[in-house]
C-alpha cells in the first residue's frame, strides 16, 4: 500500500475523532450549554446529515478540481469548524458548526474513498478501504478516549481545539504526498456526471446501501449513548468511559483488518456469518449491561462485528458504484451516514422509555435485524441460481457476494 494512503488515513482520524467523540463528551456538553443529553444527542445526527447531504453534493461540485486541492480544502474548512465550536457559548451555532464540520468530512471522505480505490488493483480496493478506514478505527481507540480524558480534565472544548490541531499535520502530509494537478487524479475519459448519477437507481446498489446504512445506524444509535450505561447502568466511574471507547475501538480495528482481508474475496461470508453475531450481541449487552465485565466484553465484541459488516459494505457499495468513478466514494459516505443519522434519533426515542439507558442496545438489535431481513434472502437467492448453473459460489456476483 502507497504512502499517500496512509496519510489519508491521518486525516479520516482526525476527522474520525470528530464524528465519534461527542459518544464520551455528551453529559458535559448538555450540562454547559443548558441542554438535555437527549437534545444534545442531536449533534450526532446533525454531523451525520451533513454528512448524507454533504457527500453527494459536495463531490459533484469538487470532481473537476483536482483532488489534492479538494483534499487540503476539506481538511482546512473542517478545522476552522472545530476551531468556532470550542468557543462557542450557543447550542444552535455549535450545532451549525457541527454541519459545516460534516460538509467538509463528506466532500473529504468522498474523494478519499475514491482516490483510495485508484491507488491499488481492482482486485484489492478491500483491503485499501481498511488501510484508509483504520483512520476511523484508531480514532475510536485512540483519539476518542483520549478526547473524552481531556474533556473530563479540561472541559469538552479542550477536545474541539485538540481535534482542530489534529488537521495541520494531515493538511501538510496530504500537501506534501498527493501529486498535484488533474492528470493525477486519473479522471481521464470518466463519464458524465449524469451518468455517475444515474448509477443510483441500480437496484444493486440501493439495497447494498439500504444494508449499510441500517447496519450503520445499529452501530451509532448504541455507540452515541453510551457514556451513561458506563457511569449510571454499570455503575462505573466516569474514566471508565473512556476504557469502554478504547475496547469497542480496538474491536473495531480488528474488525475492519479481518473483513479487509475477506471483502475482497468473500463478502458474503462476512455478512453471513458476522449479521447473525451483531444481532445476537445488541440485546445481549441490554440484558447484561449492569455487569460491568460483561458490558466491557460485549462492547469489544460489537464493535470489531459493527465494523467488519460496515467496512464490507463500504466495498461492496464501491463496486456496485464502479460506473461512477469520482460520486462512488460520496455513495458510501452517504448511504453509512444515512444510517449515522437516523441511529441516534432513533435512540434518543427509546431513552424516555421503561428500556430508560438500555434503549438503544434494544433499537440496535432492531435495526440489525431489519438489514438481515433484506440481506440474507438476496444471498439465499444468488447462491441457489448459481448452483443451480453449476457455478462454484465463490464466483457470485451479486450485492453482497461479488468476487472479481
Amino acid at each position: 500500500m502507497s504512502l499517500p494512503l496512509y496519510l489519508l488515513a491521518v486525516a479520516v482520524f482526525a476527522m474520525g475523532t470528530s464524528e465519534f467523540m461527542l459518544a464520551g463528551l455528551l453529559p458535559a456538553i448538555a450540562s454547559d450549554l443548558g441542554v438535555t443529553v437527549s437534545r444534545a444527542g442531536v449533534l450526532t445526527s446533525a454531523f451525520a446529515i451533513g454528512m448524507v447531504v454533504g457527500a453527494p453534493l459536495v463531490a459533484a461540485l469538487a470532481r473537476n478540481w483536482p483532488m489534492r486541492s479538494s483534499l487540503l480544502g476539506f481538511t482546512v474548512a473542517f478545522a476552522a469548524a472545530h476551531a468556532v465550536g470550542a468557543i462557542t457559548t450557543s447550542f444552535p451555532v455549535l450545532f451549525a458548526t457541527r454541519v459545516v464540520a460534516a460538509l467538509a468530512n463528506a466532500g473529504f471522505l468522498a474523494v478519499a474513498l475514491t482516490a483510495a480505490a485508484t491507488l491499488v488493483p481492482s482486485d484489492k480496493k478491500g483491503r485499501a478501504l481498511a488501510v484508509l478506514l483504520s483512520g476511523t478505527t484508531v480514532a475510536t481507540i485512540a483519539g476518542v478516549p483520549g478526547g473524552s480524558v481531556l474533556g473530563t480534565l479540561l472541559g469538552w472544548r479542550a477536545t474541539f481545539w485538540a481535534v482542530a490541531a489534529l488537521c495541520l499535520p494531515a493538511a501538510l502530509g496530504i500537501l506534501k504526498a498527493i501529486p498535484a494537478g488533474r492528470d493525477a487524479d486519473g479522471t481521464t475519459g470518466r463519464p458524465a456526471l449524469r451518468a455517475e448519477l444515474a448509477r443510483l437507481a441500480k437496484p444493486r446498489l440501493i439495497v447494498v446501501m439500504l444494508v449499510g446504512a441500517l447496519v450503520n445506524a445499529a452501530t451509532f444509535g448504541s455507540f452515541t449513548f453510551l457514556a451513561p450505561v458506563v457511569t449510571d447502568t454499570a455503575g462505573l466511574g466516569e474514566l471508565w468511559i473512556s476504557v469502554a471507547l478504547v475496547l469497542f475501538g480496538a474491536g473495531s480495528f480488528a474488525g475492519v483488518t479481518v473483513a479487509g482481508r475477506l471483502s475482497d474475496q468473500r463478502p458474503g461470508l462476512v455478512i453471513s456469518v458476522g449479521g447473525p453475531l451483531l444481532l445476537i450481541g445488541w440485546p445481549a449487552l441490554a440484558a447484561l449491561a449492569d455487569e460491568p465485565v460483561a458490558l466491557l466484553i460485549l462492547v469489544l465484541v460489537q464493535g470489531a462485528l459493527s465494523f467488519a459488516l460496515g467496512s464490507t459494505l463500504i466495498t461492496r457499495v464501491l463496486h456496485e458504484a464502479a460506473g461512477a468513478p469520482t460520486m462512488a466514494g460520496s455513495y458510501a459516505t452517504a448511504a453509512l451516514n444515512v444510517g449515522a443519522a437516523i441511529g441516534p434519533l432513533v435512540a434518543a426515542t427509546t431513552l424516555g422509555t421503561a428500556a430508560g439507558n438500555l434503549g438503544p442496545f434494544w433499537a440496535s438489535g432492531l435495526l440489525v435485524a431489519a438489514a438481515l431481513l433484506i440481506a440474507f434472502p438476496l444471498l439465499t437467492v444468488t447462491r441457489g441460481r448459481l448452483e443451480h448453473r453449476g457455478v462454484p459460489v465463490a464466483q457470485t456476483y451479486g450485492p453482497l457476494n461479488d468476487a472479481r
